[in-house]
């Protein structure tokens, strides 16, 4: 399997970076997310997730550091966050880090809100000391 790499790209819309490592199974999804077309962006990353996750024996860290996003990139993040819900549920180890300004009380909502509706434990760290 393949690692996915996305540079990130800062124009009228901004695409997030990817890293996405195969071998170690450390995901990181960062930078700003407000794209157009948020489905088209998005679905290859949750593709590579599934194939990862069919794999034997595969944990996950999957570590977020979006300083914004909009509200499509936020359904996708929902997307994620159940398929890797899903992934502990079948007994894999699951990490969620989510690297936030601890000023930002919208996002420390949005944590919470993702925290109730998947059930999935998520690790909120101040993005200054990271």
């Amino acid at each position: 399997m393949r690692n996915l790499k996305i540079e990130a790209v800062e124009d009228e819309f901004y695409i997030p970076s990817v890293d996405f490592d195969a071998t170690t199974g450390i995901c990181e999804l960062s930078g700003e997310s407000y794209i157009e077309q948020t489905d088209e962006f998005y679905e290859p990353l949750l593709d590579w997730l599934r194939e990862y996750m069919s794999l034997p024996g595969k944990s996950i860290t999957f570590n977020l550091r979006l300083a914004y996003y909009n509200t499509s990139t936020s359904k996708k993040l929902l997307d994620i966050l159940q398929l890797l819900k899903l992934h502990q549920q079948k007994g894999f180890k699951v990490t969620f880090n989510w690297f936030f300004d601890t000023e930002d009380v919208d996002i420390e909502e949005d944590i919470d809100d993702f925290r109730e509706i998947t059930g999935l434990n998520i690790n909120m760290i101040d993005n200054s000391i990271s």
